[in-house]
């Protein structure tokens, strides 16, 4: 309805007056008086004749032209009235018809059933009780005069309107006993139509003589539902509300705010605290309250007492025809309910509240198709989301392929995959087949039940949009679903739905829940003692009805006849791979049975499993030496980078285990790098990164480059390299190897800098399980430790000249540690001049003691040996000369670096020194 004002026509205005044209008057006899005066003649005074002539004229003109506005203007209001009259009574209508479908009677509840909503009856719930004059949301503005005040009075009342008032602790009707009780009927009707019987009962002894009483609210109260008793005074009625009938000078209940007095069907009176408002009031007779009764039954309501339990023995029928029928419970008739997911699906939806009986649906549903069906025929993938153990039995039967209980982030992707490679793989075999339908096809039925299946959308949305997938085109390729949920509304989406034309609910706790599966209030009306667990609603394609049944009990003895029948029968083959083991042996991996498809013959080195669900696989990951340039293993400590090293190296004993300590690995890559010493095929080096750290920087800079050198020196040599981080100087030797494998890393940030995505990164990935070539790895596990490849040794020194000179710092201190090492060696400070002894002599200085004696250490120079302690790098370049990096050599370990003549130093190990 138009919310503005209507705009009430204002009164016409009277014409205004004109005066009288005097001057006009006036001036043609001054100029007759003139005219006569000056030519003498009498006719000039016809000229001041004009005058008054000319005023008359004026006059009546004037009059003519206020009695045609007068008319116009009346005619302008009259329009308006008119169209004011009929905007008026539009509105009017509009507020009738919104107030007659917002409280509607009885005679509207015929015409048009009202939609029933899910708010709950209580005190406050308006109840029409008749039609009269009542307040209208029309507003006026504008306006004068008697018309305009009755035509405003006019706008602010509504007649014929429907009058409701609160339905409080209930209504008292007085008058004649026949027409007091035709008037409290259609009350007590109205709300039976309104209201369903989840959300109303009717109660009291008084309601045989109504005609409601087969009615859905009075065969028996529902729990929780609001209470609606028709009583006389004087007999007592426990209800919530109660519509009492008394004479009409009886005295009103306490409690009751609403009276109405009836005197005939269109003469009544209403009285509450508001004031008196006279109404006509809706009658109703018993046989037209029957009828209403009628319309107002559930099909649940219709059959026999249903039995207290079903054995699932006594239900299962023999497998039979191209479906999967089964018998799932029994009706009050004793008839066997059978539901077939072939032909009545393909797929099916299960509603229920907790505690209603849909777990043991679900189970009892399964048994009956394993025990009917054998592996060859259905396979089955159980999903439990509300971390219960309902699908457990049911893991030992042969057609059961995989029961689900949890899934993480990383367990639903795999899902995803493996679905989507299922219905791939399906496909493939009808084109191979060229049919268009499994059935014709040896490919067995699976059937995907998944219990909760609103917790499953709510931690993995990405599997709705394959079970909405697989509902589209599940029927041909026989992959079906049986979803099991406490609601359906927000949680299976319509293109889902529409997929499931096979329904069965269970107890549930709102209308609307039970209207969107069966199509009616039922499932909300069933009972929730007890007796109610275990019942259900069925409702096929072909059922115009749903079938109220008792839901056969699956027992220990029911599973095993099952797994016993089919116990000769392959069993089947999930298409959901089970997780990667946390930790895989080496010797079970080389020693499985494999298809083949991994090519692990020739000299190929085993380096764990990998899953690869889009093509349902799990082969083993591989790596050819030789053929292959090598991995890059990054990650963080404990992630079993050193473990994987293990396994390659119990695996290929000629591989090259790079040294550990970082003498030996500098001087065997420079060894690499001037030629001196071959690369071989398969070279192994664990935390690369550790051993650059506890370098130098000079030495490090070096390390990385002679690194890079070797990749590029061999080309036929495979690398596996392993790291914490992939970031650093060692970048680009790492980037050198086309396959990376990441482990866990110490952060997203270090993840995401080794090459991994956002959404790859996970924190308690177990030791050993990478990210390699796209797909999750596990790294096989060793218990034999890799034989530790030779060392590069450093001599001990010996003197190679009669004469040497030892540049150290803490001169004195020296001499006394050699003296008592070597006691045959003569140690002294150095001297002006060279001594002439026997045995070897050792002179002994610091830098400036050298310089001090620059002759002396000149002719030692040319005709000696030099020893420079490796703590003082810079005394070798500033007293030798030697301008490129000596040998690597480890700090306060007695080494030293010897320099005979112009040979390159190189590093020995000075008896004595080794804890300076």
């Amino acid at each position: 309805m138009d919310p503005s004002p209507l705009v009430i026509p204002s009164a016409p205005a009277p014409p205004r007056r004109t005066s009288l044209p005097y001057l006009a008057g006036i001036v043609p006899v001054g100029m007759g008086v003139a005219l006569w005066l000056t030519t003498g003649s009498v006719q000039s005074l016809w000229f001041a004749a004009l005058g008054p002539l000319m005023m008359l004229a004026s006059v009546a003109d004037a009059a003519r032209t206020r009695r045609h506005d007068r008319r116009r203007e009346a005619d302008r209001v009259e329009a308006e009235w008119r169209a004011v009259e009929d905007a008026l009574a539009r509105r009017h209508a509009e507020e009738r018809a919104q107030l007659e479908s917002r409280h509607p009677d009885v005679a509207a509840c015929v015409a048009e059933p009202p939609l029933r909503g899910t708010d709950p009856i209580a005190a406050d719930t308006e109840l029409t009780v008749g039609r009269g004059v009542r307040v209208s949301a029309v507003r006026t503005t504008g306006g004068e005069g008697d018309r305009a005040e009755a035509f405003r009075a006019r706008c602010a009342e509504l007649d014929d309107a429907p009058v409701v008032v609160r339905l409080g602790g209930g209504v008292c009707v007085r008058g004649q006993a026949p027409v007091a009780a035709a008037a409290a009927r259609a009350l007590v009707a109205q709300l039976c139509l309104r209201f369903g019987p989840a959300q109303l009962a009717l109660v009291g002894e008084e309601l045989a003589s109504s005609g409601l009483t087969t009615a859905a609210h009075a065969v028996r109260a529902r729990r929780g539902a609001f209470r609606v008793g028709w009583g006389t005074l004087g007999a007592p009625v426990a209800a919530d509300a109660v519509i009492w009938t008394a004479a009409p000078d009886a005295e009103v209940p306490s409690g009751i705010t609403t009276v109405l007095d009836v005197v005939e069907p269109g003469a009544a009176s209403l009285r509450t605290p508001e004031g008196v408002t006279e109404v006509a009031v809706e009658c109703l007779s018993r046989p037209q309250a029957e009828l209403v009764a009628s319309a107002t039954g559930e099909p649940s309501d219709t059959h026999a007492e249903l039995p207290l339990s079903v054995p699932l023995a006594d239900v299962i029928v023999s497998e039979a025809g191209d479906g999967l029928a089964v018998v799932v419970g029994r009706d009050g008739r004793g008839t066997d309910i059978a539901v077939d997911l072939v032909e009545h699906g393909p797929h099916a939806i299960v509603t229920g509240m907790t505690g209603a009986g849909k777990s043991e649906l679900l189970v009892t549903w399964v048994a009956a198709m394993c025990a009917a069906y054998g592996p060859d025929r259905v396979t089955f993938v159980l999903a439990d989301f509300k971390g219960g153990t309902a699908f457990e039995p049911l893991r030992a039967l042969r057609q059961v392929s995989a029961v689900i209980t949890d899934l993480d982030d990383e367990g639903a992707r795999r899902g995803v995959s493996s679905l989507r490679a299922e219905m791939r793989r399906r496909e493939a075999a009808l084109a191979a087949a060229g049919v268009r339908d499994v059935s014709e096809v040896d490919l067995p039925r699976l059937v995907i039940v998944v219990d909760e299946f609103a917790a499953l959308l709510l931690e993995h949305a990405d599997l709705g949009d394959v079970f909405i997938d697989i509902a589209a085109r599940g029927r041909a390729l026989g992959m079906h679903l049986v979803l099991g949920t406490q609601r359906a509304g927000g949680v299976i989406r319509d293109a889902l739905a529409a997929n499931c034309p096979l329904r069965i609910s269970l107890r549930v706790a709102d209308p609307a829940d039970s209207r969107a599966v069966i199509g009616t209030d039922g499932a909300a009306l069933l009972d929730g003692g007890p007796e109610g667990r275990g019942c259900a609603l069925v409702r096929r394609p072909q059922d115009a009805e749903p079938q109220l049944v008792r839901v056969a009990l699956t027992g220990p003895g029911d599973l095993r006849r099952a797994a016993t029948r089919w116990s000769q029968a392959a069993p089947a083959v999930s298409p959901w791979l089970p997780p990667l083991p946390r930790r895989i042996d080496l010797a079970d991996l080389r020693g499985a049975d494999h298809d083949g498809s991994d090519d692990a013959g020739g000299d190929a080195v085993v380096l764990g499993l990998a899953d690869d669900p889009q093509r349902q696989r799990q082969p083993r990951e591989l790596l050819r030496p030789g053929r292959e340039r090598g991995l890059a293993v990054v990650g963080a400590p404990g992630s079993g980078r050193t473990a994987l090293v293990r396994a390659v190296a119990a695996q290929r004993h000629d591989a090259l285990l790079f040294p550990s300590d970082a003498e030996s690995a500098v001087d065997l890559l420079a060894a690499w790098v001037r030629g001196d010493t071959e690369i071989p095929e398969l070279v192994l080096c664990d935390d690369i990164d550790a051993l650059h750290a506890e370098l130098p920087v000079e030495y490090a800079q070096e390390f990385a480059q002679r690194w890079e050198q070797s990749l590029r020196l061999s080309p036929s040599t495979t690398w596996i390299l392993t790291a914490a981080r992939a970031s650093g100087p060692l970048g680009r030797v790492l980037d050198a190897l086309p396959r990376r494998a990441l482990l866990r890393a110490a952060s997203r940030v270090e993840h995401l800098a080794a090459g991994g995505e956002t959404s790859g990164f996970v924190r308690d990935r177990p030791p050993g399980r990478a990210v390699l070539d796209g797909r999750e790895v596990q790294f096989a596990w060793a218990d034999e430790r890799p034989r530790q490849s030779a060392a590069s040794s450093t001599e001990i020194w010996a003197p190679a000249r009669p004469v040497v000179a030892l540049v150290t710092a803490g001169a004195s201190d020296a001499v006394g540690a050699l003296r008592a090492a070597r006691p045959e060696w003569d140690v002294r400070t150095a001297g002006s001049d060279v001594p002439t002894t026997a045995s070897p002599c050792i002179l002994v200085a610091d830098a400036e003691g050298w310089q001090r004696q620059w002759a002396l250490w000149q002719q030692i120079r040319a005709e000696g040996e030099v020893l420079v302690r490796a703590e003082r790098p810079s005394d070798l370049r500033q007293l030798v000369g030697v301008r490129d990096l000596p040998p690597f050599a480890l700090l306060h370990q007695g080494r030293a670096w010897s320099v005979v003549g112009d040979r390159a130093p190189r590093r020995v190990v000075v008896p004595g020194l080794g804890s300076r």
